[in-house]
C-alpha cells in the first residue's frame, strides 16, 4: 500500500511504525473471510482490508486542519473485534494488531464522542483495571441484575456479565510461593484485574501446578492490570502507564534472582504483554526494557506444555470442549496447546468445527459493541453446546464470562482442570464430576 506521510507526521513514532505496516499490505483480500464482522455485515469497510484503507486515510489527514475523523470511519474501526484472525490468514505478514492499536489511540485523541460514550469509556478504563474499584462496582450493580433485559444496550450487557460474576474472597496475595521440593526454576506472575476479583481460584490453581513442578512463583505487586483493557479502548497513556508498572516490577525481579518466564492466566493479557515493545517505539528510556520483558512472557498453557506434568490417578473420563481464545490462537499462535494439555491429563477433548472463532468478549467489546458481541457469543456457544461435553475449557476469563450465560455446561479455566487432574480441588461448577476408577 502506498502512503504519503509528511515529514512532520513521520516525527510521530506511531506514524513511523504504522507506515511500515501499511506498506506491507498488498490488498489481496485473503483476510476478509477470516474476519467475523465482515462475515456478519458483508461490508468491505468492516473487514481488515477496508479498515487498513481507513486507517491510512485517518493517519494521513493533517491534524493541523483541525478536522476530526468522519463518524463513519470511527464506527467501522470501533466495530473491529480485535480477534486478529486476519493475521494468520495474511500472506504478507501485516501486523494488524499493532496497526489497529495505533489507530484506536489516534481516534481517541482526535474524536469527541457523544457524552454517553465518553463517560462510559472513561468509566470502563478507570474501574475495570482497578480491583478495588471493580469490587465496589460489583457490589453496587448486583441488585440491578434483574433489570438487564429492560435496560438493554451497554448497560444491559454489563448487567448480564455481572449476573455470572460474584465477588470472591481470597485474591492471591503478592509474594513468593515456593516449590514443594527441589527447585527447577523461578517465574513471575501478574495477578490480573477483573479475573483476580471474580475468579481468584484460577491463579491459585496455576501456583499449585507450578509449585508441584518445582517452580518458585513470584506474584508481582502493584501490577493488577497489564494495560490490555485500556488498549482496547484506545487509551494509550493509561495502557503505557500500566505497562510501565509491570515492566519495572519484572525487571526488578529479573535483575535479582533471575526469572525463567513471566506467566499469566489470561491469554488476552499475554498477547499485549508479548507486544510491549510496540507501545514504546521511539522511547529511549522504555523500549529496550519493554522488549526484554516481552521476550519473557509466556501463556500459562504454553509454559506448562513443556514441563512433563504427571498425574497421580486414573484419567478423568469427563468430555471437555476446548475453546481456544482468539487472543491465544491468533495473537500468540498457541491455540492447540490447551487441547493437548487436557488430553495429556486424561480428558476426552473435543473442539468446535469452526476453530478459534471469536466469542465477542474481546476485552471491553461486549460492553462497547453489545449487539455484535451478542451475535458472536450466541454463535460460539451454540457450536460448543453441540459438542455435548461436560464442561467448556478456556484460557481467557473474558471468554468464559461472555460464554457462561449461553452455555449448557460450566465454563472452566484450563489450569483449574490441570490442577484438578493432579489432585487439586474440584473446579467450581463441576461438583458432580467424578474420577474414573
Amino acid at each position: 500500500m502506498r502512503t504519503v506521510f509528511t515529514d512532520s507526521q513521520r516525527a510521530d513514532p506511531r506514524i513511523q511504525a504504522a507506515d511500515g505496516i501499511l506498506r506491507s499490505c498488498v490488498h489481496c483480500g485473503f483476510c476478509a473471510p477470516a474476519c467475523p464482522t465482515y462475515r456478519l455485515t458483508g461490508n468491505e469497510l468492516d473487514g481488515p482490508r477496508g479498515r487498513i484503507w481507513l486507517i491510512r486515510d485517518l493517519l494521513e489527514t493533517d491534524t493541523g486542519t483541525g478536522a476530526a475523523p468522519d463518524p463513519g470511519v470511527v464506527t467501522h474501526l470501533d466495530r473491529c473485534v480485535g480477534c486478529l484472525a486476519c493475521m494468520p490468514a495474511c500472506p504478507s505478514g501485516v501486523d494488524y494488531r499493532a496497526l489497529i492499536g495505533i489507530a484506536r489511540d489516534v481516534v481517541e485523541e482526535r474524536v469527541r464522542r457523544n457524552p454517553w460514550q465518553r463517560a462510559m469509556r472513561a468509566f470502563l478504563g478507570r474501574v475495570l483495571p482497578n480491583p478495588r474499584l471493580f469490587v465496589a462496582l460489583m457490589r453496587v450493580i448486583r441488585p440491578l441484575v434483574p433489570l438487564r433485559r429492560l435496560l438493554g444496550g451497554s448497560v444491559g450487557a454489563g448487567l448480564t456479565l455481572a449476573a455470572g460474576g460474584v465477588v470472591r474472597g481470597g485474591r492471591v496475595a503478592p509474594g513468593t510461593y515456593y516449590p514443594n521440593g527441589r527447585s527447577r526454576g523461578r517465574v513471575a506472575m501478574i495477578a490480573g484485574c477483573a479475573q483476580s476479583v471474580l475468579a481468584p481460584e484460577i491463579n491459585s490453581a496455576l501456583i499449585r501446578i507450578l509449585n508441584r513442578a518445582g517452580f518458585e512463583v513470584v506474584v508481582l505487586k502493584d501490577t493488577a492490570c497489564c494495560g490490555a483493557l485500556n488498549e482496547h479502548l484506545g487509551q494509550g497513556a493509561a495502557t503505557r502507564k500500566h505497562a510501565r508498572k509491570v515492566i519495572a516490577e519484572v525487571i526488578g525481579q529479573a535483575d535479582g534472582a533471575g526469572l525463567d518466564a513471566v506467566i499469566q492466566t489470561a491469554s488476552g493479557c499475554g498477547t499485549l504483554m508479548k507486544a510491549y515493545g510496540s507501545l514504546f517505539v521511539g522511547d529511549a528510556a522504555w523500549e529496550a526494557l519493554a522488549l526484554r520483558v516481552a521476550g519473557l512472557v509466556r501463556d500459562a498453557g504454553d509454559f506448562l506444555d513443556g514441563l512433563g506434568l504427571s498425574y497421580p490417578g486414573p484419567p478423568r473420563i469427563q468430555r471437555v470442549a476446548w475453546q481456544a481464545p482468539c487472543s491465544l490462537a491468533n495473537g500468540q499462535g498457541a491455540g492447540d496447546i490447551g487441547a493437548g494439555l487436557l488430553r495429556g491429563a486424561g480428558f476426552d477433548v473435543c473442539v468446535p468445527s469452526g476453530g478459534p472463532e471469536c466469542c465477542g468478549s474481546a476485552g471491553t467489546y461486549n460492553l462497547t459493541e453489545p449487539e455484535t458481541a451478542t451475535v458472536l457469543g450466541v454463535d460460539k456457544a451454540r457450536a460448543l453446546n453441540d459438542l455435548a461435553a461436560g464442561a467448556v475449557a478456556s484460557s481467557n476469563f473474558g471468554c468464559m464470562m461472555q460464554l457462561a450465560p449461553r452455555l449448557e455446561v460450566p465454563a472452566v479455566h484450563l489450569v483449574e482442570l490441570i490442577d484438578w487432574a493432579q489432585g487439586g480441588p474440584t473446579p467450581r461448577g463441576l461438583g458432580g464430576a467424578r474420577r474414573d476408577g
